[in-house]
């Protein structure tokens, strides 16, 4: 055989199956998903592990549901033990780097309580959740998301969206209320409206 194909995994955050557009939603466009869904095959009767971004997250990584794996929450931590799908795939030849967002941690005191350093090459993936970190936009809390350098705000300031010092925060995180108001997706108070059927619309670029 060949040696391994190369696999890029996207995963969309705070994304509803019925809001795209090969879903069949009438007026929101999603060209970029709906090229892929065209190409590919698209799971019609899937179910999301979780409703908080964390643990949801986790059990796409190691196949198991939410209870199993233990993060139960944002940022909890999870088993050194868990096996993700970086740790399954280094062994096949693969090197398992990760851009964007996780909001779950490995288990900080069980890596320490093997004796491996959080700084050395091995405990750092342990920490990673078995994921080489090459870009982290985590953005848990608008503290953490406010460096002007991420890449993610370099990325709304190019495609034009002002959003001051943070627009991860500002733009990223946000829905536009019928009045104009920016709703904060940290409130989830954005979810509402959208539900409600108002006329409010994302503020983020087309995806």
């Amino acid at each position: 055989m060949a040696g391994p194909k190369n696999i890029l995994f996207i995963m969309a955050d705070q994304l509803s199956y019925d809001y795209l557009g090969c879903s069949g939603h009438p007026t929101i466009k999603t060209p970029h998903i709906d090229a892929l869904a065209a190409r590919g095959v698209n799971f019609s009767g899937a179910y999301c592990q979780a409703a908080v971004s964390g643990p949801s997250r986790m059990s796409f990584y190691t196949g198991r549901y939410m209870f199993a794996h233990g993060g139960t929450y944002n940022n909890i931590q999870v088993r050194v033990d868990e096996w993700t799908m970086g740790d399954h795939l280094r062994p096949l030849g693969y090197r398992v780097g990760f851009v964007g967002k996780t909001h779950f941690r490995r288990d900080g005191a069980g890596t320490k309580k093997l004796g491996l350093s959080l700084t050395g090459d091995f405990g750092l993936l342990l920490s990673e959740s078995g994921l080489e970190t090459w870009e982290c936009d985590d953005g848990l809390h608008p503290d953490q998301s406010a460096d002007p350098d991420l890449a993610y705000n370099r990325f709304l300031r190019e495609k034009g969206y002002d959003g001051g010092d943070n627009p991860w925060y500002t733009v990223g995180n946000s829905a536009e209320a019928p009045d104009g108001e920016v709703l904060s997706g940290w409130h989830m108070r954005a979810t509402s409206i959208f539900r409600r059927g108002s006329r409010g619309s994302l503020r983020r670029p087309p995806i």
